[in-house]
């Protein structure tokens, strides 16, 4: 079983942080008309409740990034993925489709204002991720920024070393069209654990959406969308951890 642990060093910083996440076998590929459908609505109301000024306000942002200054990091210059994504939005760019699991967690991350990490769950190595602190000069390759300077920000780690921050997942872990078990994680740094349960539930139905749309293979076998053998919700919740003051929540 998976288990993710929330270190003192975060606790410093961030002792009201909530988590949650989700394990699912899945079958991956291009993102579906309906979900960009829904990332474009998401998006419209986003712009109608914000604009590049007040984004910062969105509670779960602004937490995330008071933790981050907590730790000594400028919040400005390693802005939050959740914020990114939102001012990308904000400022009437076009969001880049990269692949349905990818795409999923950005609508997510949009919709409830944490930044959401979307993980190949095979290429993290053992069941324990601790959830800390960067380190001065760690190494980290960050999806399409290279090597990050991720001292003093939050970061989850395996057996090999960090693989996702609230930034930047990492390339190591990042999920492609091959990917066949998706660990997704949801950062609530504002201690919103209904919040964060409300994400998990959403982040469960998109999964189970894509399910009941599943392609066909070329060979008539189906195709099992992007949720195949995926848990119930209540499951899901049950792979235990814990939050910063060490109540069980079905959350870490």
């Amino acid at each position: 079983m998976l288990n993710i642990n929330i270190t003192p060093e975060l606790q410093s910083v961030a002792p009201q942080y909530v988590g949650g996440f989700l394990e699912a076998e899945v079958v991956n590929g291009p993102t579906p008309a309906a979900l960009w459908q829904e990332i474009e609505a998401c998006s419209e109301q986003l712009r109608a409740a914000f604009d590049t000024t007040t984004i910062k306000q969105q509670a779960g942002i602004a937490a995330t990034r008071a933790a981050y200054k907590a730790a000594g990091k400028d919040p400005s210059r390693y802005r939050p993925s959740c914020e990114q994504l939102a001012r990308r939005v904000l400022q009437g760019k076009a969001l880049f489709s990269i692949n349905t699991l990818v795409d999923l967690g950005n609508l997510v991350s949009l919709a409830c204002g944490c930044s959401t990490a979307v993980l190949d769950r095979e290429k993290i190595v053992g069941d324990t991720i601790n959830l800390g602190l960067g380190r001065p000069e760690e190494p980290y390759e960050a999806i399409g920024r290279g090597q990050l300077n991720i001292a003093d920000l939050p970061v989850f780690r395996d057996a090999e070393g960090a693989f996702a921050t609230p930034t930047s997942d990492s390339v190591r872990t990042m999920c492609t069209e091959a990917t066949t078990k998706v660990l997704i994680i949801i950062n609530g740094y504002n201690g919103d654990a209904e919040k964060v349960k409300q994400a998990l539930e959403h982040t469960w139905q998109l999964l189970r959406k894509r399910q009941r749309r599943s392609a066909h293979r070329a060979d008539g076998s189906s195709a099992i969308g992007v949720a195949a053998n995926l848990t119930s919700y209540a499951d899901g919740l049950a792979a235990l951890c814990r939050s910063a003051t060490g109540s069980a929540l079905g959350l870490f």
